[in-house]
């Protein structure tokens, strides 16, 4: 979506620190405060300042990079907290139970929370043999199929600079830890659409992540399903992708029925 000047009255003090945060949340990689200055129409002193104040509330956060800003900490729980409670989840719930009966493993609903992925949303599958992970569970990003599938969607540049920001720990033997074998790792999951989770990070998992695009096509959150290899291999879940996809683009089109509202 192209940047717009800030019509609203630049008198009122909400409405600026709103337009920064919408411009930062809106552009499609990091902004300095310079940038940010020029898109929402106010002075540099100004956007200095109230940057930095967002800065200390957490809301805005540096890139690796140190110079431009992205979206903070509290800004990913905001959007976790508003995605897994707003008034279409029992729609969205539906339609991940629904998902979960026909894939026949258990299915999550992962957002970006800094340099982590959370469980905004998860069903069970009815197996006595499954792994407990509830919702509001941190995983880390280099080694499961969702936050994979996140890093994959960055920028190249800005890819390349998260990557190098990453602690990526070595959690099981197959755990991609070398930043250019994920690199070419991310570029395979961009061009094929989907991520996988061969016990990358918990021994004898295994998962599949598709997106969920938001109103403007970007990278929303991951849907995925896992389980056991016990019972599911890897080429098993990969055939259950097209009821993922199905999945995801409803849920998709409820969050556009929202935003058009």
């Amino acid at each position: 979506m192209a940047d717009k000047p800030v019509t609203r009255d630049k008198g009122t003090s909400f409405l600026r620190v709103f337009a920064i945060i919408e411009a930062v949340v809106r552009s499609n990689a990091p902004l300095t405060a310079a940038e940010i200055s020029r898109i929402v129409g106010l002075p540099a002193a100004t956007t200095h300042r109230l940057c930095k104040m967002l800065l200390e509330e957490r809301l805005l956060q540096y890139e690796i990079d140190g110079k431009r800003l992205i979206s903070g900490p509290r800004l990913f729980e905001f959007a976790g907290q508003i995605f897994s409670g707003s008034h279409f989840d029992l729609d969205r719930r539906a339609i991940l139970e629904s998902l979960v009966e026909q894939v026949g493993e258990t299915c999550n609903i992962s957002v970006p929370d800094g340099a982590r992925m959370i469980y905004a949303e998860r069903v069970e599958s009815n197996w006595p043999l499954r792994l407990q992970l509830p919702a509001g569970t941190h995983v880390p990003m280099h080694c499961t199929a969702s936050g994979k599938l996140y890093l994959s969607h960055l920028d190249p540049e800005m890819m390349g600079r998260v990557l190098e920001g990453l602690e990526m720990s070595k959690y099981t033997r197959k755990s991609i830890v070398s930043i250019d074998k994920l690199t070419a790792e991310l570029i395979k999951i961009r061009k094929r659409g989907y991520a996988t989770d061969n016990e990358e990070f918990i021994e004898g998992l295994v998962a599949v992540a598709v997106p969920i695009l938001d109103p403007g096509g970007r990278f929303c959150a991951g849907l995925a399903l896992h389980g056991p290899k016990l019972r599911i291999k890897m080429k098993d879940a990969i055939e259950r992708l097209p009821a993922l996809q199905n999945a995801a683009d409803q849920i998709a089109r409820l969050m556009r029925r929202e935003h058009s509202q």
